[in-house]
């Protein structure tokens, strides 16, 4: 029987789930069944298919699309997972899945695909080479949520301009504030016009459907986000923006991912950014989730240095990209 590439079907859950346990040693029951719900909530952001001879699924393959996240400035796709039965390697069914992820993303107007590997999985990091990625000129940094005692003792004053980059010089130059001193709540709906317009102020550009796509995330959708608001004398000072992963890119704890970050210019080297960084630390650790990870531009050196300066540091994880004809 010749094999055929389809759709991922509720039917195909459980057998999707049975060979992931195999080629992982692990079960992401719970990442596999959100991904399903989310694909089946929003059709038009994810890509869900399957490698199938007649009714026996062997292989699978789940991606989304992503727009705006990491400081883009465009849509991109990213490949969250791929797998293929073991007992069927070697018949091509890694290659044909990978063609139809790239197939669908192009057929959506996507122009760039996107994965991650730790870089000891030398079996998926030979295949992504094989099917055309290269090394992304991103950086994959993490900390752990475990001990923030970093961000409790304040930084001298040419440690604060940290916050230059999101923001510019005009602010008030003292030393940092504790997050006790920057008051840290949690983002609601309301909060919608100020982020658009820090953002446009960093930006210059107008991300206002962005914003919006990520607000109905945080206050609507089910799942673990943890979005925080800083003020200032009650003035809408900066605001974070991440959300929690159980099983994304073959990650086998749940890990926080940070994608967006912003602080008004007005209140530069006021440590807004560190105050917001000091809570959604906490808020994380408290949930049991023991690491945050982001991506940065290799040559966003002022983000760069405030990462590190929040105790950001290089993961063993490799970003790969390929650019769709």
């Amino acid at each position: 029987m010749s094999t055929t590439i389809r759709d991922v079907v509720a039917t195909d859950l459980e057998r999707v789930i049975e060979l992931d346990r195999r080629l992982t040693g692990k079960s992401r029951r719970s990442y596999h069944e959100k991904r399903m719900a989310a694909a089946t909530a929003e059709p038009a952001s994810f890509v869900t298919l399957a490698a199938a001879d007649g009714a026996v699924l062997k292989g699978y393959a789940f991606a989304h699309i992503l727009d705006g996240e990491f400081g883009g400035s465009g849509p991109v796709g990213v490949l969250e997972t791929i797998g293929v039965d073991p007992d069927q390697r070697g018949a091509g069914l890694g290659r044909k899945l990978m063609a139809a992820v790239e197939q669908a993303m192009k057929a959506r107007g996507i122009k760039e695909l996107v994965t991650q590997a730790t870089w000891t999985e030398h079996g998926i990091t030979r295949f992504f080479q094989s099917a055309g990625f290269e090394l992304a000129p991103r950086l994959v940094l993490e900390r752990s949520t475990a001990d923030t005692t970093d961000f409790d003792a304040p930084l001298a004053q040419r440690e604060d301009s940290s916050e230059v980059d999101l923001s510019d010089p005009s602010g008030d130059d003292f030393a940092a504030l504790s997050r006790d001193r920057v008051p840290v709540r949690s983002l609601t709906e309301a909060d919608f016009p100020f982020i658009v317009s820090i953002d446009r102020k960093v930006t210059r550009r107008d991300r206002s459907a962005y914003y919006k796509r990520k607000i109905a995330e945080v206050t609507k959708q089910s799942g673990v986000r943890v979005s925080l608001v800083a003020e200032i004398d009650g003035q809408f000072a900066g605001f974070v923006m991440a959300r929690t992963e159980y099983g994304e890119f073959g990650r086998a704890q749940a890990t926080s991912i940070l994608d967006t970050i912003g602080v008004d210019p007005a209140y530069a080297r006021h440590s807004v950014g560190r105050a917001l960084m000091s809570q959604l630390l906490t808020n994380l650790a408290s949930l049991g989730v023991e690491k945050v990870q982001t991506q940065v531009a290799w040559n966003s050196f002022d983000l760069l240095g405030f990462l590190a300066r929040c105790g950001f540091a290089p993961s063993q994880r490799v970003s790969f990209w390929r650019r769709l004809g």
